[in-house]
């Protein structure tokens, strides 16, 4: 049995431990077969040497990342925790703001995947970014345009979504089509609204600079000088997403979001994405990434919410 005294002098020690011990509790439930405790700014720690070394070297990840940014979160804490190698660990310090959004908010990205596609769009001009519902590939898209336009490596910006769940009720809605669309393509208005002020926004929209429009109106269109992003592509069909891959112009980003449990398309009908996503695969110049429960940004509930689903899906598919 081997003991370890760790000293937090250079860190506030109330960030390391978080509001009611909550991240130094996440610690020490990472590693069971250790005996952890902590007084003020010490940590002691007795258990074999080979956990004990690997529990020192994340100890000194939590407080340099501390010291660097004098705040941490539990998806930080969490991230730094699941790191397995230097070029993860290289993805979870990489603190590179992303855009600086309305009244000076800053949007990063926040998890080790969504990081993950930052570097791939900086890389290739089209990528798939393929997850659950909550894990932020929409935001971190729209944020990676906002940053393009904003940076004038594009000249506009291309919002775009299947209006699956329109389908035959679309005529019985009040307004013109504009309206009857607009409610399919709010959560992208959503996360514009975050980016970049209402009057720049609203004139950005009426110059045609942003642009938010449903699949549909892409047919026949070459986007060149664009930042192009196609939200829900799990709704699309075949030739939906054939028509909109081959929109691709000159000096253009193409990012495609999905998630390929959440198809709302008759159940006969094959989905684009998960086609795309076998034809494609092996093409170089196409990047994927693909999230999972652990990167969902939004309430903790929805990871467990996520979890539970996909448990049930599995056994359903073994009975």
């Amino acid at each position: 049995m081997f003991e370890l005294t760790y000293d937090l002098e250079d860190i506030d020690a109330k960030i390391f431990y978080g509001v009611n011990n909550q991240y130094f509790n996440l610690i020490k439930s990472t590693f069971p077969t250790l005996k952890i405790t902590g007084r003020d700014h010490y940590i002691f720690a007795m258990g074999n040497q080979e956990a004990l070394d690997v529990f020192r070297k994340k100890l000194d990840d939590i407080v340099n990342y501390i010291s660097k940014n004098n705040s941490i979160g539990l998806k930080d804490v969490e991230n730094i925790l699941n790191i397995k190698d230097e070029n993860e660990k290289q993805l979870v310090f990489d603190q590179d703001i992303i855009v600086k959004g309305v009244n000076g908010k800053i949007i990063k990205a926040k998890t080790t995947n969504l990081k993950k596609l930052v570097k791939e769009t900086e890389k290739k001009d089209m990528v798939f970014a393929i997850g659950p519902a909550g894990t932020g590939k929409t935001y971190t898209s729209v944020a990676l345009a906002a940053k393009a336009l904003k940076e004038k490596q594009v000249k506009r910006i291309v919002l775009t979504r299947p209006a699956v769940e329109a389908g035959e009720s679309l005529g019985f809605l009040p307004g013109d089509l504009k309206e009857k669309l607009d409610p399919y393509l709010q959560p992208l208005y959503d996360a514009l609204r975050d980016m970049i002020p209402h009057e720049k926004l609203e004139g950005f929209i009426e110059k045609k600079v942003i642009e938010v429009a449903p699949l549909a109106f892409m047919r026949g269109r070459t986007l060149d000088d664009a930042f192009v992003i196609l939200d829900e592509a799990q709704n699309t069909t075949h030739s939906q997403m054939k028509m909109f891959l081959t929109r691709m112009g000159m000096n253009a980003k193409f990012i495609i979001t999905g998630d390929p449990t959440q198809i709302d398309l008759p159940p006969k009908q094959q989905s684009g994405l998960k086609e795309a996503m076998r034809i494609l695969q092996d093409v170089k110049e196409i990047g994927f990434v693909h999230l999972t429960e652990e990167d969902v940004v939004r309430h903790p509930v929805v990871k467990k919410i996520i979890l539970a689903y996909n448990a049930e899906d599995k056994k359903n598919r073994a009975e």
